[in-house]
């Protein structure tokens, strides 16, 4: 569950898609899912009407190909014949054709820049967009910039911030200890935006600036343990990264510079990275949805924030698919107390399993001890929403109720000011109701939480409430105590759902700043 822009590309409604406010699914014909494209990419018939070759693209001979029976699209420097994928496109024809015939990157990445479209569309690439060199931009002194068509990549331009606020990085050794001082000059910092990966000699530590992304990536000289330790001064904004020698030699220098060494970009522009996890456990939640515990690699510190998403990667039939995911608790333990573990690498997730999809079916198959890739979170979800609220108002369908996990938990642990929490919980029948017991026991224990159950297709046994959402509903339950209360509503569920919520919540006089609304 995530919450992204409302403009999408591919198109609202997309299975791939990860955006609230957009428009339904178009029907695909029969033999149009994302299998049988995967199929048709492995049938060896040719995609791209060039017969194998590869070839250089000019701006002028992109805009040529704009048709839907010939549509090339550019993403980040490379150009596809898209013409093949219109018929299996969730989104619709009519959303490929936006882009067709220019550089579709910034419509991609508005919400989707997580898909792996060099994967699903490698049999239709046609080639490289020619590069030519551009006038240096203010600032750039004696630095030729290249980009595509013509134009200065936005990142190397007005989007970062003054140079006299980027961070800045030192180090320093003891016989035994290397500590990376990162230096970021920002207030309120926490450990939740460090992430450290250390692997066969790569060390790679990105901190996340508000919508920045700081990125200190090297090969270091000598080689560590495992252990590494994450300090962060919360009111200087320094990070410390506390790295264990293997050997207690004297290091002559840190190591040296990879990929993107030392970089501040826009945190829009910096790739997913993953790391590959490990299975340790999954238990029966209900009859289709199960709590799968996956392991971080030793070398990792990872902390995924409230409210945020991550997104799952493996590869099914040679190809490689992506889905988000909202990590949750191993439970809603009564004491309300989430152990705080800076090293803890455990990481839960609650997944129903839809037999006839792609990516659950395969994912439920993985055996213990089995690995899955996990990227770095990403979500625009801030702890700063739940400060001094008065009330909270969770409104959650199926497993929409994943993201509220950790915001229910945090929000009854630490915000003090709240006088009410409640939970609307819709489910088509009993048995698809996600932790009953587990929330009708925190209710008992905690006066503050009240949680209702609704559902849609209830037995005749059933004594509480039914329906889907609707106004005589949420106007009864979700009422302010006092007319100028604090308070924040959080919506997720399927698509139909969230926006029905977002209309009836307008309605009901909550202001934009009082709702956020995650994506199924």
């Amino acid at each position: 569950m995530l919450n992204v822009p409302s403009q999408a590309f591919p198109a609202p409604g997309s299975q791939q898609r990860a955006a609230s406010g957009g428009r339904s699914k178009v029907p695909l014909k029969q033999g149009r899912s994302l299998m049988d494209w995967i199929r048709l990419t492995k049938s060896g018939k040719d995609l791209t009407g060039l017969k194998g070759r590869l070839i250089e693209v000019t701006e002028e001979e992109l805009i040529k190909h704009n048709k839907k029976d010939d549509c090339w699209v550019c993403i980040r420097g490379l150009v596809y014949n898209v013409s093949p994928y219109m018929e299996y496109h969730p989104g619709g024809e009519d959303e490929l054709m936006r882009a067709a015939g220019s550089d579709g990157t910034d419509l991609f990445d508005q919400v989707h820049r997580w898909v792996n479209y060099e994967s699903m569309l490698k049999e239709c690439l046609v080639g490289r967009m020619a590069v030519k060199p551009v006038a240096v931009a203010k600032g750039y002194k004696n630095h030729e910039k290249k980009l595509l068509n013509g134009i200065l990549l936005k990142s190397q331009v007005s989007d970062l911030p003054a140079k006299e606020i980027s961070p800045s990085y030192d180090w320093f050794q003891t016989e035994s200890l290397v500590t990376i001082v990162i230096y970021t000059k920002q207030k309120d910092m926490d450990s939740e935006s460090v992430i450290v990966d250390y692997q066969d000699g790569s060390f790679r530590a990105e901190i996340i600036i508000k919508d920045y992304s700081y990125l200190l990536h090297t090969e270091l000289s000598h080689e560590i343990q495992e252990d590494i330790t994450v300090r962060v001064a919360e009111k200087t904004g320094k990070v410390e990264i506390v790295l264990k020698k293997k050997d207690n030699i004297s290091w002559k220098y840190l190591g040296h510079p990879l990929e993107n060494h030392n970089s501040f970009t826009a945190h829009r522009d910096t790739g997913l990275y993953y790391r590959k996890c490990q299975l340790i456990s999954k238990v029966d939640v209900t009859h289709d949805t199960k709590l799968y515990c996956l392991m971080l690699p030793p070398g990792t510190h990872l902390q995924v924030p409230i409210g945020q998403h991550v997104y799952l990667r493996q590869t099914v039939a040679g190809t490689e698919i992506v889905k988000p995911y909202t990590p949750v608790l191993d439970s809603l333990n009564l004491d309300l107390q989430e152990p705080l573990h800076p090293h803890n690498r455990y990481i839960y997730f609650m997944i129903k399993i839809y037999h006839t999809g792609l990516f659950t079916p395969h994912f439920d198959c993985l055996q213990i001890g089995d690995c899955v890739s996990l990227s770095s979170p990403e979500g625009n979800f801030k702890k700063s929403q739940l400060q001094e609220l008065e009330e909270l108002f969770l409104l959650a369908a199926g497993t929409g109720f994943t993201p509220m996990v950790k915001i229910l938990n945090y929000a009854l642990t630490n915000i003090t000011s709240l006088r009410k929490v409640k939970l609307m919980f819709f489910n088509k029948t009993e048995g698809d109701i996600l932790w009953r017991n587990q929330l009708e026991q925190l209710a008992d224990k905690e006066k503050r939480f009240e949680v209702e159950f609704i559902l849609s297709e209830p037995t005749s046994e059933w004594t509480g409430k039914q329906g889907r959402i609707s106004l005589a509903l949420l106007s009864g339950f979700v009422k302010r105590s006092l007319e100028n209360s604090r308070v924040l509503v959080c919506i997720c569920g399927p698509e139909p759902f969230t926006e029905q919520g977002i209309r009836l919540l307008k309605d009901l006089n909550f202001s934009k700043e009082e709702v956020h609304s995650f994506t199924a």
